[in-house]
């Protein structure tokens, strides 16, 4: 146990150096094991390692998502989502917000990255809400929280490195953030109508729109409506599996960008690179990883805090709870990929161990990521919506974020009290 939490400091001093996590994480569990057991071991490890995870099938997920995504994004479906959201909720107090909550939602479908999703509904989203006399605390409040719903709803790419890491069902994970994205969409939305309650000012009401213009906003986001539900219930309904259907969406979104006369060879070029430098930052985050986890099951450290938990006498739940505030912590500190690659290894084993469902502690997990990415004072959300309004001071976006985050702490609390929320639908999908 000592020589686990001596790696533990040892990956958080090199990261809080601005080290990279995948090289923070790679090193120590390189040095770690090689301390341990020998240099020549080590290498060995390394290698066996890097090859296991680089030809790994499972992982072909990722890079085809991300794809996905990048080609639909490119296409210019923010807009359009945000423009059908607007035209049937955007005409009452605080609908712009709600609009944002919504599209943010449905762009998270697409990308599946919570600071990609701040950023392309930032430039959307903000001079609309701008324009109809948002106050700056509700628009970037209302960003910075909507967009964590990237990290959630499926195809969410956190939640396939989850299921690698933990070798848990993929398609079980996506269908159990189905009522946790849901619930986080109506938190959010209740968020906005408290801050109007409260400040009418704060979100005053738009133009109503009539219905033959909302038909016509329908119109153009259907295409990618329908793509999404073919991918994801051909997962639930085991049709395919979660590579084939990441291989099958990325065709239609190649499909559909052709078919709405976008597909060009810059496009191309632009979304293959993107896709590409991802790829590769997903893949070397995560080989880091897996070589610190090698590191850390070679000491044994998850089967002595195990041991501990049990002989301490601390009820499951006190266990579960201390972790969610360990978690809300290092979300104040740390980005969401580095907290799940760091203390996965370590807390899983500890779950599970105490009985509880692996597909419902990957949810409760992505979750707590979630409240860490706009906790005050440093949520990585928080300041990725100051970058891209820099007019907008950093003490309005802290004082609208408060009802957001409140809504998460009362969805964390929900699903953990109430698991069979993350675990219904696993359980009728897949028998």
């Amino acid at each position: 146990m000592a020589a686990a939490l001596a790696g533990f400091g040892f990956s958080f001093v090199l990261i809080f150096m601005r080290v990279p996590i995948a090289v923070a994480l790679g090193i120590t569990g390189l040095v770690g094991f090689g301390l341990l057991t020998g240099w020549q071991q080590a290498f060995v490890m390394l290698g066996l390692t890097t090859r296991e995870a680089a030809m790994s099938y499972s992982l072909v997920v990722i890079p085809l998502f991300v794809l996905m995504g990048n080609l639909i994004a490119a296409t210019g479906v923010s807009r359009e989502l945000f423009r059908a959201a607007q035209a049937f909720i955007g005409h009452r107090r605080g609908g712009l917000a709600n609009a944002t909550v919504l599209s943010c939602g449905g762009f998270a479908m697409v990308c599946g990255s919570s600071v990609a999703t701040v950023v392309t509904m930032g430039k959307v989203a903000l001079p609309s809400m701008a324009a109809a006399g948002y106050k700056d605390s509700l628009s970037a409040a209302t960003i910075a929280g909507g967009a964590t719903l990237g990290i959630i709803i499926p195809p969410s790419v956190l939640l396939v490195i989850y299921g690698i890491m933990t070798e848990t069902h993929i398609g079980k994970l996506y269908a159990a953030a189905l009522i946790p994205g849901l619930i986080g969409v109506l938190g959010y939305m209740g968020a906005v109508w408290w801050t109007v309650w409260r400040d009418p000012e704060a979100g005053p009401a738009s133009v109503k729109v009539g219905w033959p213009e909302r038909m016509r906003t329908l119109v153009a986001i259907w295409p990618v409506a329908v793509l999404f539900a073919f991918v994801l219930g051909g997962i639930y309904s085991g049709v395919f599996t979660a590579a084939e259907a990441a291989g099958i969406g990325s065709f239609g979104a190649f499909a559909l960008a052709w078919m709405r006369g976008q597909l060009t060879m810059k496009l191309l070029q632009d979304v293959f690179i993107e896709t590409a430098q991802s790829t590769a930052v997903i893949f070397g985050l995560l080989i880091g990883a897996l070589v610190f986890t090698e590191f850390l099951n070679y000491t044994g450290s998850h089967k002595a805090l195990l041991s501990f938990v049990r002989d301490s006498g601390f009820k499951p739940f006190t266990v579960i709870l201390v972790i969610c505030v360990i978690y809300i912590i290092l979300g104040a500190l740390m980005e969401e990929l580095s907290m799940i690659l760091l203390t996965v290894p370590l807390f899983f084993p500890v779950v599970t161990g105490l009985g509880y469902d692996p597909v419902w502690f990957g949810i409760l997990l992505i979750v707590l990521c979630e409240l860490g990415m706009i906790a005050p004072p440093v949520g990585m959300n928080l300041f990725v919506v100051r970058a891209i309004a820099p007019h907008i001071p950093i003490t309005s976006v802290l004082k609208g974020i408060v009802p957001f985050v409140a809504s998460d702490i009362i969805r964390v609390f929900v699903i953990a009290t109430f698991p069979i929320l993350s675990l219904y639908l696993p359980g009728l999908f897949f028998k």
